[in-house]
């Protein structure tokens, strides 16, 4: 088989699967006697890649594998091409979220602590319904609460390979930062969402949980054998004390 027609190849399952791609799902299409190494699949990524410049659209790596993509530059047309406005989160959804995403595990209560105020269920359910965030188990303490964290869905949304891509929180000083890093644009009003002056990420007297603290793994919420959800839950570095 011919470079070239393992690209070509490449390109149409990319196009026609409509979701990520992994190498080792690229290589799954051939053959066992013509399949390529995944050396030569990620060769031919690149060369494909490289064909996307100048181009609407790109090749990208997140999460779960390998995507086509439009370019986010051009998302003020091409939105156009869908009736629905794109939906706006509040602020306390979004503070909600960047702390689960820098805390991770973290509880409900946890939450509460660092924004001051309580945390609506209907801003738990919301992120539950569009699977950024999972329960991976309870913390061993009284009411044994929920233990949260993001998911692989969560980082293929935002363009991410894994948290480690995530803004360091020595770089993010608010909220409208965070929200600019993520691509989620202006922030709608929320008044009375959180308290005044509030800085989500950097300058709170919180402490993630010491390493030795007692945590109960929900077997149930655990990553089924052979997947590698489960990346998805790990600490960003930039969390860790």
């Amino acid at each position: 088989m011919s470079e070239t027609g393992l690209v070509q190849i490449l390109e149409g399952a990319l196009l026609a699967a409509g979701k990520p791609l992994t190498i080792t799902q690229l290589a799954e299409l051939f053959d066992e006697a013509e399949r390529p190494d995944a050396a030569a699949i990620r060769a031919a990524l690149d060369e494909i890649a490289a064909r996307c410049d100048g181009r609407g659209f790109e090749l990208q790596e997140v999460a779960s594998g390998f995507r086509f993509q439009v370019r986010q530059n051009l998302s003020p047309w091409v939105g156009r091409l869908w009736q629905e406005r794109p939906q706006k989160y509040s602020r306390a959804l979004l503070e909600t979220l960047a702390l689960i995403a820098y805390r991770q595990p973290i509880t409900r209560g946890e939450i509460e602590e660092i924004r001051g105020v309580a945390v609506s269920s209907n801003i738990i359910k919301t992120l539950h319904e569009r699977e950024w965030i999972r329960v991976v188990g309870h913390r061993d303490v009284p009411g044994r609460p929920a233990m949260y964290a993001t998911t692989r869905q969560f980082l293929d949304y935002f363009n991410l390979k894994s948290l480690d891509q995530l803004p360091a929180l020595a770089e993010i000083r608010d909220l409208d930062a965070v929200s600019a890093e993520l691509g989620f644009g202006d922030l709608p009003e929320d008044a009375g969402a959180a308290a005044p002056g509030l800085t989500v990420v950097g300058g709170t007297e919180h402490h993630p949980r010491p390493a030795d603290a007692a945590v109960d793994i929900d077997a149930d919420a655990a990553v089924p054998d052979g997947s590698d959800d489960g990346a998805a839950a790990t600490p960003h570095p930039e969390s860790r004390a």
